[in-house]
């Protein structure tokens, strides 16, 4: 039998990390090692256990969204349709509200306490209060020391800052939803690049065509590998191959997009036709333009950070609060993302509010799939995460944030069941998902945010 390698080994060649991935080869090694009081699986041959949460803006089109029936016979609405494939391995959640957003503006004080569930103060200032941490960065602290990164924030469209005079906030709350302390939020990272050398390694200070083109980064590292892939097992040595393919495959998406100028143009042209209080950033070198390739592979890079284990929690906003996005790549969508949230209940701006609903729900199922795809042993990658997917309030036009629009996807390691949907009653908590969640991490929590108790029904019977 060869002898197992390390949980913590990386692969290094000339100032680059690359980590790598679960592999059972590793367990013998993880067995002998005594687990932490965390229960984070640091020392377990037991995969560990990582969570996301996703972000769209503008909530949804109830109607299309929440399926009509409960349990595990229910029917996926038309919006969740995408997903029909993986209805066994997440959850749909109705029902669960956010008492501390039924004041205050439409959209800022509802983003802005997505993942804190607490009053947002109203300022056009820099006194900025979120209300408390957020439940990525709560998870964090317990754990973050275990991994490269604590913990990973992405996104796509830079901070905005100013005051929407309309309704007397500043606009800095709707480009966050990470906050590190109830005044601190987590800056999100939106180019690919920058995050590409986070996971990977160091950023190189010569300046050759060489070491700018990020397609050799596994070059420096492949003997190394080789050295590595003679440990494993079989099944261990396919695994490997596949995942350095995988990276290999972003590393090339990243060089494309860094070659592309003629993106860059065109955002200059776009930032010149706006108005100069409301203009649209420059995406910097290595952005694609379409942003939809640039989602892309943000969450290829998250999947890729929880497989090599770089971090066990993400946070990703598909846009800002308030986006404005056009989505005319969608047949018969025509206006603005936000502009056709505000529906005032007309059919033809309900059909393409639903359909940008339906496109966000496609990007998370493609997300998932990559997960599932992942094989730990006996368990796949998605098995051992949390993937949480919503939006901060319910229907667009009324900006409720009661019935919040989310989804849960995988297993927990074990400690949920998917496969159903829970209809929770009489206003629910978000924060008492939140509690549960959190504590599937080991942290000794009473309350968090303002929880009442444990969402049990996660687990099922």
């Amino acid at each position: 039998m060869q002898k197992p390698i390390p949980r913590r080994r990386f692969l290094r060649g000339s100032g680059v990390l690359l980590g790598l991935p679960w592999m059972a080869s590793m367990a013998e090694t993880m067995a002998a090692a005594k687990p932490d009081a965390s229960g984070s699986q640091n020392g377990d041959p037991q995969p560990p256990l990582r969570t996301a949460f996703l972000y769209f803006p503008n909530g949804v089109w109830e109607k299309d969204w929440v399926p009509q029936s409960e349990g595990t016979d229910y029917e996926l609405s038309p919006s969740l349709e995408p997903l029909a494939d993986l209805k066994d391995d997440f959850l749909v959640l109705s029902g669960l509200d956010k008492k501390h957003s039924h004041g205050g503006d439409g959209h800022y004080a509802k983003t802005a306490n997505y993942l804190t569930g607490m009053p947002v103060a109203k300022t056009t200032g820099k006194d900025i209060s979120s209300g408390g941490i957020s439940i990525d960065q709560l998870i964090a602290a317990k754990v973050g020391n275990q991994t490269p990164l604590p913990s990973l924030e992405l996104g796509i469209d830079p901070v905005i800052s100013g005051i929407d005079s309309n309704v007397g906030y500043t606009r800095l709350y709707g480009s966050h939803i990470s906050w590190q302390s109830p005044t601190r939020p987590i800056a999100k990272a939106i180019n690919p690049r920058v995050v590409y050398e986070r996971l990977f390694g160091k950023r190189m200070k010569t300046s050759t065509p060489e070491a700018r083109s990020y397609q050799n980064l596994l070059d420096y590292v492949l003997e190394d590998a080789r050295l590595v892939r003679g440990k494993l097992s079989r099944d261990d040595q396919f695994k490997m191959d596949e995942y350095l393919d995988s990276v290999r495959e972003v590393e090339k998406r990243i060089e494309f997009a860094t070659r592309d100028q003629s993106h860059r143009e065109r955002f200059e042209a776009e930032r010149d036709r706006i108005a100069s209080g409301h203009a649209l950033e420059i995406p910097e070198t290595g952005t694609p333009g379409d942003f939809r390739q640039h989602i892309d592979l943000m969450l290829d890079m998250m999947v890729l950070a929880f497989q090599t284990d770089s971090t066990r929690v993400a946070t990703f906003m598909f846009a800002n609060d308030v986006s404005g996005r056009s989505f005319s790549f969608l047949d018969g969508v025509h206006g603005g993302h936000h502009e056709l949230s505000h529906h005032e209940n007309k059919e033809e701006k309900i059909a393409q509010y639903q359909l940008i609903n339906r496109w966000h729900t496609e990007q998370f199922a493609r997300m998932l799939r990559k997960m599932k795809a992942v094989k730990e042993g006996e368990s796949t990658l998605l098995d051992n995460s949390m993937i949480m997917f919503g939006s901060s309030f319910s229907d667009g036009n009324r900006h409720d944030p009661d019935n919040l629009p989310l989804l849960l996807a995988g297993r927990g390691g074990g400690t949920i069941q998917p496969g159903r949907h829970i209809a929770a009653q009489d206003q629910v908590p978000v924060c008492n998902l939140y509690l549960s969640m959190a504590k599937r991490y080991g942290l000794d929590l009473e309350r968090f945010g303002d929880s009442e108790a444990e969402l049990t029904e996660l687990a099922g019977t």
